[in-house]
């Protein structure tokens, strides 16, 4: 089948690869502009010199058998790595976060900077609505987005799955990137449960990752709802102050800083593995089904896979 998968995150990237080496043709298409979702890695610059922050996921555990042979995978080719500052079954990308789906998409045809708004059934087919959309009908549609996204693109075609999605909240997450001109002493490479931060975290630590004291800074779910419409500078600079505060003394001067609001950050876990439906051709998956980890995202898109099979 000719297949379109709308979310080029973990979950679509995992059920396209699967669906690919099946024999089907998949085209995915993203709204952001490369590789990632929400293991996403951003660039900044200083005096010439590129600065990479982690500021989505920061690292992902390995417990099933199918995710270990894949990590297995991504780790013989050099882009994921342990860190056992975040825990002794913590792994990351590496050279960035982002860099198993990139791995992924170089096998895959994937569209970015298309934002699909909606899907219309057609007697031939599904039909892709939204800006850079294509003119072309697919016989197979999967919505791998965020629950909150998923829901209203599902409500004309699955209203017990829109529903479902509507019910499964997920957690904000207000991120704070900051360089400093020298180390930040006084605390180790990770922090965690510090309200209002919930996590930061010496990006610059982890394997692979260039030099340069660059840190992220996550406010906690509580935190980060209550101050969700606030200014991104209001935001940096509390978050900047309770990191300050964690340390005990005064911050090293900053080289960059930036806020990022992640509004759908850590999904909620709706207790289904993935949605097919066979008769109208449309498939579901995403962590959001499974449970809020990369490892769910992925184990959702490969199912999804799975119960549509090789083609006939």
């Amino acid at each position: 089948m000719r297949i379109a998968i709308i979310g080029a995150g973990m979950a679509g990237m995992s059920c396209a690869l699967h669906l690919s080496r099946s024999g089907h043709e998949v085209c995915l298409f993203d709204k952001g502009r490369g590789p990632g979702g929400r293991m996403a890695t951003r660039r900044m610059e200083h005096e010439g010199t590129t600065l990479r922050f982690d500021h989505g996921a920061q690292y992902f555990t390995v417990r099933d058998p199918r995710f270990i042979a894949q990590v297995n995978e991504w780790e013989s080719a050099g882009v994921a790595a342990r860190w056992p500052a975040a825990g002794d079954d913590a792994w990351v990308g590496s050279p960035a976060m982002n860099a198993p789906l990139k791995a992924m998409a170089e096998e895959l045809d994937v569209q970015f900077s298309v934002r699909v708004e909606s899907l219309e059934r057609l007697p031939d087919g599904w039909k892709l609505t939204g800006d850079g959309a294509p003119d072309t009908l697919f016989e197979a549609a999967i919505v791998a987005l965020p629950a909150e996204q998923a829901a209203p693109m599902l409500a004309g075609h699955d209203a017990q799955t829109s529903a479902l999605a509507g019910q499964t909240v997920s957690d904000p997450c207000w991120t704070l990137m900051v360089s400093f001109a020298a180390p930040l002493e006084g605390l180790e490479d990770t922090l965690r449960h510090a309200e209002p931060i919930g996590w930061a975290a010496r990006n610059s630590a982890k394997p692979g990752r260039d030099e340069g004291e660059c840190w992220v800074v996550q406010g906690s779910p509580e935190w980060s709802r209550a101050h969700l419409e606030e200014d991104a500078e209001v935001v940096a600079r509390a978050l900047m102050a309770a990191l300050e505060d964690a340390v005990g003394g005064p911050l090293p001067p900053t080289l960059v800083t930036s806020a990022h609001r992640w509004r759908f950050a850590k999904s909620g876990a709706a207790g289904r593995d993935y949605v097919w439906d066979a008769s109208q051709r449309l498939g579901v998956c995403g962590d959001w089904l499974v449970a809020p980890r990369v490892e769910g995202a992925f184990l959702s898109g490969a199912m999804l896979a799975e119960a549509i099979g090789a083609p006939a």
